[in-house]
C-alpha cells in the first residue's frame, strides 16, 4: 500500500517537473490536446480554398504561428509559406499537393487542409475535401472571385460543406471591398445547392500580417478566424458507435524511409486503435487483411503517435501497404465500404517513353522503359487524377492539363529520369455515338495596348467571347469559352504577343460535340542537318533564318531542333567551322555578334511540339527533336502524307 502511494506521488511530481520544462507553448498544447482527444464535438475539420495567389497558404502560416504550435525560438516562426514544402511549389509560387496540419485553440482541435488553387490539380482538391466539414474561402480584395475561386467553391458546395468567406489583402491600394462582396454574393447565388449556403459569414484579413476582423477595422491577431471556425463550422458528421466497427476513407497517401506508406483519411465511424486488425476494402470490390502497426494524429507540420483515435479525426495509419486512395479501412466481423471518391475525367494526354536520341543515357540515372513505367505506376498511387496505359515503347499518361502533366515530368526529371515526351493531345470521349471534346472557360487579363493581339489570337482559335471588362487597375479582362484542343500552345503565344504580361486562367466547363478538330499552326523549325558541336560561326549565319534555341558549344545531333524558322522548316548545319585560309577580308575578320538565344521552359517546349516532334528530357537538358531524325526520310514521309 505504502509502495503504491509512493509511486503515485513520484509520478505526480515527475509530471509537474516535466510540465515546468515544457515551456508556455508546449504546456498550452498539452492542456488543449487533453480536452479535444476524446470528444468529436471538440474537433473541426476545415479546408482552405482559393484562387492561385489569394493568400490561403499565407493564412495557414499565420494560424500555425498564432495557435502556439511552434516554440518562440523555432525556425518556422520566421518562415513564410511553411506548408509549401516541395521545390517546385517554392519555385512556381503555387500549391501543388494538398497537405494536412492541425492546431489546438481554446480546447478545440482544428484539422486544416491546405488545398491547391489551380484547376489542373483539382484531383487533389476533390479527394481532400472529403475530409472536411467546412471551408475557408479566401478572396483577394482587389481581384475578387477568379476562375479557380468558382471551381473550388463549386466543389465545396456540392459536398454540402459550410463556407466562411475571408476577404484577404484589404490593405491593397486598389482594394474594392464593396464590389468584391457583391461579386462573392453573385457567385454563391450561381453555385449554391440550397438556401442555407447563402447565409455565409464574411471576415476581413491581411494574412501576411496575421490580422483579421469582422469589419475592415482589423484586430491585431486572428482570433476572430479561430472563433469563426469553432462556432460556424459544424462538428464532424460521423458515427461514434463502435459496435459496427470503424470506417476510414483513404483520401491521401504519404511515405517515409522508416515506416513506409501511410494511409491518411478521416474516421467516419467508431474508433481505430494501434495494432488492430483491419480489412482494406478496395475500390474494385476486393478485400485485403492487414494490421495497423502505428497510428498517428496531426499537430503542426508533423505527426504524433497515439494508441487510439476517435470518429471525426484525421489520422495517418502505417503498416497498410496495400491501401490506395479511395479504399475503405474497416474493422469488425462485417466490414462495410464507404462511397468512393468521384473524380472528373482527364482532358489531356501525353506520351512518355525511354529516350531514343543519339545522346541517350548520357545524363540520366533511370533510362529504361521498365524504370519509367515503375515510376509512373508509383505516381498513380498518390496522383489519382492521372491515367496510364501502355503505348509503344512507353506510356500514354492522361491528366487534367498541361501544368498537371508538366509538373509530373519535371518531378521525374529532378529524380534522375531521362525520357522522351510527345505532343499533348486532347482526350475525347463518346456519348450516345457522338464524339465529345472538353471545353474550358478562359480568363485573360492584359494591358489595353494588347487587346487587339489577344482578340486576333483567340479568334484564330475559334474561342467564343462571353464577357469583356476593364478592371480597377485599367487592365482589360476577357472571358471566353474555348476547346481544350485550342488551348494547347496558347499560353506561349499570348506571353510572346503581350511581352510576358498576360495573366491567363482556365476552368473546366464540361464537354461539347466535336465540330472540327483544331490543328495548331506555327512556322517551321530550324533542324540540325549534321551532328557535332555548335559553333558561333555557324550560328551567326543561322540566326538570320530565325530564332535560335541553343548557344555555341553544345552537343547537337542530326534531326535536333535548334530554332524556329521565319518561314518553312529548314535543315541547317550549326556545327560548321570557319575555314582556315591565308585569304583575309574585312568582313571575316570582325568579331561575331550573336543575338542571345531563347531558352525555352518545359511548358514552352511542350507548347512548341507538333505531331512529328518529340521533347528529350534529361536531368540536365531539354532538347527538341524530330521523330524521324534523317532529313531524307522526313522529306519522303511529308511527300507521302501529301
Amino acid at each position: 500500500m505504502f509502495y503504491s502511494i509512493s509511486v503515485i506521488c513520484y509520478n505526480i511530481v515527475k509530471f509537474f517537473i516535466s510540465i515546468a520544462g515544457m515551456g508556455k507553448n508546449s504546456f498550452l498544447f498539452y492542456l488543449q490536446k487533453g480536452m479535444a482527444m476524446n470528444d468529436k464535438s471538440k474537433i473541426r475539420n476545415v479546408a482552405i480554398i482559393a484562387h492561385v495567389d489569394h493568400g490561403k497558404t499565407t493564412l495557414v502560416d499565420a494560424l500555425l504561428k498564432q495557435s502556439n504550435t511552434f516554440r518562440e525560438n523555432q525556425a518556422e516562426m520566421g518562415q513564410t509559406l511553411i506548408m509549401d514544402s516541395g521545390d517546385q511549389e517554392h519555385e512556381r509560387g503555387i500549391t501543388i499537393t494538398a497537405k494536412q496540419t492541425a492546431v489546438f485553440y481554446n480546447g478545440y482541435k482544428i484539422n486544416i487542409i491546405d488545398t491547391p488553387g489551380h484547376a489542373d490539380f483539382s484531383g487533389e482538391v476533390e479527394r481532400t475535401l472529403n475530409m472536411a466539414d467546412g471551408v475557408l474561402l479566401i478572396v483577394d480584395a482587389q481581384e475578387g472571385p477568379m476562375p479557380q475561386t468558382k471551381f473550388v467553391l463549386q466543389k465545396a458546395l456540392e459536398l454540402s460543406l459550410t463556407p466562411i468567406v475571408v476577404i484577404n489583402k484589404i490593405d491593397k491600394p486598389a482594394a474594392r471591398l464593396g464590389e468584391v462582396e457583391d461579386e462573392i454574393g453573385d457567385l454563391f447565388l450561381e453555385l449554391a445547392t440550397n438556401e442555407e449556403q447563402l447565409k455565409y459569414p464574411t471576415y476581413y484579413a491581411i494574412a501576411r500580417d496575421g490580422k483579421a476582423g469582422k469589419t475592415p477595422e482589423l484586430d491585431n491577431d486572428l482570433h476572430v478566424i479561430f472563433d469563426a471556425i469553432i462556432n460556424e463550422i459544424p462538428e464532424p458528421q460521423v458515427d461514434t458507435d463502435d459496435s459496427k466497427g470503424a470506417q476510414l476513407l483513404v483520401a491521401a497517401l504519404a511515405a517515409d524511409s522508416y515506416l513506409g506508406k501511410y494511409a491518411i483519411g478521416k474516421i467516419f465511424r467508431g474508433k481505430l486503435k494501434k495494432n488492430e486488425a483491419v480489412t482494406i476494402m478496395k475500390t474494385d470490390g476486393s478485400t485485403v487483411r492487414g494490421k495497423i502497426d502505428s497510428l498517428y494524429t496531426y499537430r503542426g507540420l508533423g505527426r504524433e503517435e497515439t494508441t487510439e483515435a476517435i470518429a471525426g479525426d484525421i489520422v495517418a495509419l502505417a503498416g497498410l501497404g496495400a491501401a490506395s486512395i479511395g479504399d475503405t479501412i474497416a474493422t469488425g466481423d462485417n466490414p462495410e465500404a464507404l462511397p468512393t471518391i468521384e473524380l472528373e475525367a482527364p482532358t489531356l494526354s501525353i506520351y512518355i517513353g525511354p529516350n531514343t536520341s543519339p545522346l541517350k543515357g548520357r545524363e540520366g540515372e533511370f533510362t529504361t522503359s521498365r524504370q519509367i513505367g515503375d515510376r509512373l505506376k508509383r505516381e498513380l498511387e498518390t496522383n489519382i487524377a492521372l491515367r496510364l496505359e501502355p503505348q509503344g515503347l512507353g506510356y500514354k499518361v492522361s491528366g487534367r492539363g498541361e501544368l498537371h502533366l508538366s509538373v509530373l515530368i519535371e518531378t521525374m526529371r529532378r529524380e534522375g529520369y531521362e525520357m522522351e515526351v510527345g505532343r499533348p493531345e486532347v482526350v475525347y470521349k463518346m456519348e450516345d455515338g457522338v464524339e465529345m471534346e472538353p471545353v474550358e472557360e478562359l480568363t485573360v487579363e492584359v494591358a489595353s495596348e494588347f487587346v487587339g493581339a489577344v482578340s486576333q489570337e483567340l479568334g484564330v482559335r475559334k474561342a467564343e467571347l462571353i464577357e469583356q471588362e476593364i478592371t480597377t487597375t485599367g487592365a482589360v479582362r476577357f472571358r471566353y469559352n474555348i476547346t481544350t484542343a485550342a488551348l494547347i500552345g496558347l499560353r506561349n503565344s499570348l506571353l510572346t504577343e503581350t511581352k510576358g504580361t498576360a495573366i491567363m486562367n482556365t476552368l473546366p466547363k464540361g464537354y461539347q460535340p466535336v465540330t472540327s478538330h483544331y490543328r495548331q499552326e506555327r512556322n517551321g523549325a530550324l533542324v540540325a542537318s549534321e551532328a557535332g558541336q555548335s559553333t558561333a560561326y555557324a550560328l551567326d549565319a543561322a540566326q538570320a533564318r530565325g530564332v535560335l534555341y541553343i548557344p555555341p558549344q553544345v552537343d547537337v545531333y542530326m534531326g535536333m531542333i535548334v530554332g524556329l524558322s521565319k518561314k518553312d522548316e529548314l535543315d541547317i548545319n550549326v556545327c560548321r567551322e570557319k575555314q582556315l585560309t591565308n585569304m583575309r577580308t574585312h568582313a571575316s575578320d570582325g568579331a561575331i555578334q550573336l543575338t542571345p538565344y531563347t531558352q525555352l521552359s518545359l511548358e514552352q517546349c511542350l507548347d512548341f511540339l507538333m505531331e512529328d516532334e518529340l521533347l528529350e528530357v534529361t536531368p540536365k537538358s531539354l532538347r527538341l527533336r524530330k521523330k524521324e531524325l534523317n532529313p531524307t526520310m522526313r522529306k519522303r514521309q511529308r511527300n507521302h502524307q501529301m
